[in-house]
């Protein structure tokens, strides 16, 4: 499942990073990698952005960033 398939509230762990290496080391200078774990704490209208947190970090993406991260959700 695809990070931006998921909802306010939900929680997921990193599976696999599929983008450009300009967005990898963003988010690697986050800390975020293959198996983080995150959790989804707000989207814009329409889902156009996402804001995730991850180790206490809020990082916003764009939805277009957040297709190319594959995750597996937390039930």
């Amino acid at each position: 499942m695809k990070l931006s398939e998921l909802h306010k509230g939900d929680r997921a762990i990193i599976i696999k990073i599929e983008t450009d290496e300009s967005l990898k080391s963003r988010l690697f200078s986050f800390g975020v990698g293959k198996g983080s774990e995150l959790s989804i704490e707000a989207c814009s209208m329409k889902k156009q952005t996402i804001e995730i947190e991850v180790d206490g970090t809020l990082i916003g993406l764009r939805a277009d960033e957040a297709k190319e991260i594959e995750v597996e959700k937390i039930v």
